[in-house]
């Protein structure tokens, strides 16, 4: 026969709600630091990306004389801007060149591979295209000219070159690079000096 003791008595319905409370904010705040967690790495990696960018297209523009028209500026000029598209005829010497200052890039579909896409007017027809390089994990690399737009565009880039800064005889090159996700924004800014 069993026998009741009071001293072996089990959990109150109050004991066992209040315990399940404190469990579902301890699991609360972990689903919350998890998700937080997430989204940093996120962001790391587009700020990581953004400086590679940055310094790839500093590479680009310190790769040109001094007299090529993508880096050529009037003493005491500037050519470019951060905040806008901007696209200028350049003259050096007898020949006028249409320069961009800005291009697009984004992430391709396979990991680890990224395109980058450069527009400009179309020398016989005066039109719009759109050049895409495409980097593969591989290593190959493949171009492609169009006239519409690619779809997806991760990354805008802009540069700024300025004449006689910081000193006279030299220009600063600044390039921005920027995410076009409202929801996590990344700005990355990088300037180098060259003759």
């Amino acid at each position: 026969m069993y026998r009741f003791n009071k001293h072996l008595r089990g959990f109150t319905l109050l004991e066992v709600l209040v315990a399940i409370g404190v469990l579902s904010i301890g699991l609360m705040a972990t689903a919350a630091l998890i998700s937080r967690t997430l989204q940093d790495t996120v962001r790391s990696r587009q700020m990581s990306l953004a400086a590679v960018l940055a310094s790839e297209k500093l590479e680009d523009l310190s790769r040109w004389p001094a007299s090529d028209p993508h880096v050529a500026v009037p003493p005491g000029g500037t050519a470019g801007s951060l905040t806008d598209d901007v696209t200028a005829d350049v003259v050096v010497g007898a020949s006028v060149t249409r320069v961009n200052y800005f291009d697009d890039v984004s992430e391709g579909l396979t990991p680890g591979s990224f395109s980058e896409t450069v527009s400009s007017l179309d020398p016989t027809t005066g039109q719009l295209v759109y050049t895409t390089t495409m980097h593969s994990p591989d290593g190959s690399i493949t171009t492609s000219i169009s006239d519409t737009p690619p779809i997806q565009i991760s990354y805008k880039r802009r540069w700024l070159i300025e004449a006689d800064q910081p000193v006279p005889g030299v220009r600063r090159i600044t390039v921005v690079v920027t995410t076009l996700d409202p929801v996590r924004p990344v700005r990355f800014q990088m300037s180098t000096v060259r003759p």
